[in-house]
């Protein structure tokens, strides 16, 4: 089975953290190791260069490197590599490019660098990286840096024809269902894989119904306890293909989004999320510490009590068994 069809079958796609060492410089060891983390979890594939990664490594210049790291550790495994492509055209072509050249199947298409930019300006934006590399859309919620995209954007984005996917993250019902809309009413609904960036309502996506259909999930949630992430994700397509839903896996979907608020910081505005993440990876030693580049970038006050909380309260969400027993081996 190739990667497109991999793809609209539906996967576990973690959103790739940044390994860091306390001096903020990149940790090439611990960056591998996450790698192989999720290629031995049962991930499909892995987001790098992404949000969860830090838009940040671009300034740093470690777009490229990190690219390359995760490239030659991923493979053979994983079967879909997403790179995260942004910034206005030329800077999005110079990264479409550096992506294909190393291997990518696809590029995350981030439009936040473009907030003042018309529906017309945007197509035009995304149909030149998409002569470039497989393009996989992008809602992300404007409260971390997106920007509103309404349904003539969304039926007009899912026309390009080298647009193979939709990551679906407003963090909102109404946009979400606006783009299940569009993509059923631009007739490509059967072509385009559609995948939550909801992290706040994970499950819920994937099992619900509406105009078209969520297959899987690249999420920054999914960049931790990634094992329990497999097997939740394998639960809602059972459920779907038996078109009933049981009770116990709709609890399951209100602890995911409960511990998800603890991790991302939604109490404080997801001002925490990025480390939030990090601390659960440094807690099972995958992270030698929870560091972002920008040392302002830490977690919030009462965060890590709110983290405290859920690992205490939902220990059949972690995977901290199945890490401690592999760890020697992902750090080699």
């Amino acid at each position: 089975m190739g990667w497109r069809e991999t793809l609209r079958e539906g996967v576990v796609i973690p959103a790739h953290p940044l390994a860091l060492t306390a001096a903020r410089k990149l940790d090439e060891r611990r960056q591998r190791a996450l790698t192989r983390y999720y290629r031995a979890a049962g991930a499909g594939g892995v987001a790098v260069g992404v949000h969860t990664t830090q838009f940040a490594i671009r300034a740093a210049g470690l777009y490229q490197p990190v690219l390359e790291i995760t490239a030659r550790t991923a493979r053979p495994g994983l079967a879909v590599l997403v790179a995260g492509i942004s910034g206005r055209t030329r800077q999005a072509l110079g990264e479409a490019h550096i992506a294909r050249d190393l291997g990518y199947d696809a590029g995350l298409l981030s439009l936040g660098a473009l907030k003042t930019a018309t529906t017309t300006q945007l197509i035009a934006h995304a149909r030149a990286v998409a002569e470039v590399i497989p393009v996989f859309g992008f809602y992300l919620q404007p409260a971390v840096g997106g920007r509103v995209l309404d349904g003539d954007f969304w039926r007009r984005f899912a026309q390009i024809e080298n647009v193979v996917a939709i990551k679906i993250a407003p963090f909102d019902r109404y946009r979400t269902l606006e783009v299940l809309r569009a993509v059923a009413e631009s007739g490509r609904a059967g072509e385009i894989a559609l995948y939550t960036g909801n992290d706040d309502n994970i499950i819920g996506d994937l099992v619900g119904a509406g105009p078209a259909r969520m297959v899987g999930g690249l999420l920054g949630h999914w960049a931790f306890w990634t094992g329990r992430a497999t097997e939740q994700l394998a639960a809602c397509h059972r459920a779907v293909k038996a078109r009933a839903v049981p009770a116990s896996l709709l609890r399951l979907g209100a602890q995911v989004t409960d511990a998800n608020a603890a991790v991302f910081d939604a109490a404080n505005g997801f001002a925490g999320c990025i480390p939030g993440i990090h601390e659960i990876l440094r807690g099972q030693g995958l992270l030698a510490g929870n560091w972002c580049l920008d040392p302002r970038e830490t977690l919030s006050p009462g965060q890590r009590a709110a983290i405290d909380r859920v690992r205490a309260a939902y220990l059949h969400l972690n995977d901290d068994e199945f890490v401690a027993e592999h760890l020697d081996d992902w750090l080699r």
